[in-house]
């Protein structure tokens, strides 16, 4: 099994401006957390289906802290994004603090984040706990500042039972495979429009994440929205054959072929209501399937090439006591028992090394697509740079009108247009901050 040590590692930007508005068991013991006399800490998360993790840990807590009171507060992501974005510059915000690093990245550049004690620094540094890229995931300039807690890893969910009426037996394996699939899964009515998606591309809404989604499609076919040279700088230049087929394939789907469309129910719950036969997407998924669709027979399978792989951390604000209690907050999280209960109950998948997943994935096959891959799978994630919410937001916008464009579908010089103006747009986005390779 290939480890995530073998992802592609990526450096800190130089500074953004300043305008932030918009051995127990085998292992390696966390330092016991001193007693804490702040009597409230705040939990701010992105991710509503994490509040009952951070409420599980809190309970653990009690026997050590009985005085300390953990308020969580998780909601939408780019909501999370947006009152982070108030509150750190304010001074108002939670004390911990759940963030991507390609987004805590700004926050980083410009010290509003505590740097982490010396007992933290040392339990990240070890590598019996952490391996090299998710130490720097919650690292800035050699510096520890975070603890890493989890990740976003991507694999296809497929319906088996949709799969066996269409005659299929095992998941797709390579791009075209992706395509006839989708062309035989449909279910349509009698005037031919589709009821049931073969497969739910993300054509529309989510902001960033259709940038997202798209790039792990292209990274199949072999290319990256952006790519970093020796020096450390940045470059688009997906405006080729790669990038033509993986924007293609959209629109022959949603326009040539209509195995989707814009308008229909689309992503986890479409699929939960049998409303698509397949979609890529996190781990999380599984949790959210056993909560909601608990009969539904499905499968996952491992992507054609390799993944997205998103580092999330928990950071500290605040000063004195809070920010004592916070940092013993973030200390049981990372608890082997508490992790195996994050993967067990809600889906997303732990970064901390030497975890014994053998009875979660006995329970729950349909992990082993996201922990059991092929040594040759590869692995990609967003650049720790500044601007990168503001290019995969541009990105995104082009693509939606892009997906809703018909005539786009068979004229490839046009979708090569398409492809320059991202690029382009990209590329002056990298040069506007000094990070765009000659």
């Amino acid at each position: 099994m290939t480890s995530v040590s073998k992802l592609r590692r990526h450096l800190p930007a130089s500074a953004l401006r300043l305008a932030l508005l918009g051995s127990v068991m085998g292992f390696a013991a966390v330092a016991a957390a001193p007693a804490v006399s702040a009597q409230e800490i705040r939990v701010w998360s992105g991710y509503p289906e994490l509040a009952p993790f951070y409420e599980h840990v809190a309970e653990g807590m009690k026997a050590q802290h009985p005085d300390l009171s953990v308020k969580v507060e998780a909601i939408a992501l780019r909501e999370h994004e947006k009152r982070l974005a108030l509150g750190l510059t304010s001074g108002e915000a939670a004390e911990v603090i759940e963030l991507g690093t390609s987004t805590a990245t700004r926050y980083l550049e410009n010290g509003l984040f505590n740097a982490a004690p010396d007992d933290i620094a040392a339990f990240v540094q070890d590598s019996a706990n952490f391996n090299d890229f998710f130490r720097d995931s919650a690292s800035y300039d050699g510096t520890v500042y975070g603890l890493p807690l989890f990740r976003g890893q991507s694999a296809l969910y497929y319906n088996t039972e949709m799969f066996e009426a269409a005659g299929l037996t095992e998941p797709p394996t390579d791009m075209a495979d992706y395509t006839k699939y989708a062309e035989a899964l449909t279910q349509r009515d009698a005037n031919g429009a589709p009821t049931v998606s073969g497969w739910s591309l993300r054509l529309s809404g989510g902001g960033q994440g259709i940038a997202e989604k798209f790039w792990i499609n292209m990274f199949q076919y072999g290319e990256s929205l952006v790519e970093q040279d020796a020096a450390g700088k940045w470059k688009a230049d997906f405006a080729n054959e790669q990038g033509r087929a993986a924007l293609k394939q959209y629109l022959e789907n949603v326009h040539t072929l209509k195995t989707v469309t814009i308008e229909m129910p689309a992503d986890a719950e479409a699929f939960e209501r049998e409303q698509t036969a397949m979609f890529i997407r996190e781990s999380w998924v599984i949790g959210d399937i056993a909560a909601k669709a608990p009969d539904l027979s499905y499968a996952t399978a491992t992507l054609p090439r390799g993944s997205i792989v998103a580092p999330v951390s928990l950071w500290i604000s605040g000063e004195g006591a809070e920010a004592e209690a916070a940092w013993a907050f973030a200390q049981a999280a990372n608890e082997p028992d508490n992790l195996l209960w994050l993967l067990d109950n809600v889906g997303w998948l732990p970064n901390r090394s030497g975890l014994d997943y053998s009875a979660i994935l006995k329970a729950k096959p349909a992990l082993a697509a996201f922990v059991d891959y092929p040594d040759t799978y590869e692995f990609f994630s967003l650049p720790n740079i500044g601007p990168v919410e503001e290019i995969l937001t541009r990105t995104a916008a082009r693509l939606t009108e892009a997906f809703a464009n018909p005539a786009l579908a068979t004229d490839d010089a046009a979708i090569d247009a398409v492809l320059v103006a991202m690029q382009d747009e990209i590329n002056t986005l990298l040069q506007r901050e000094g990070l765009l390779a000659e």
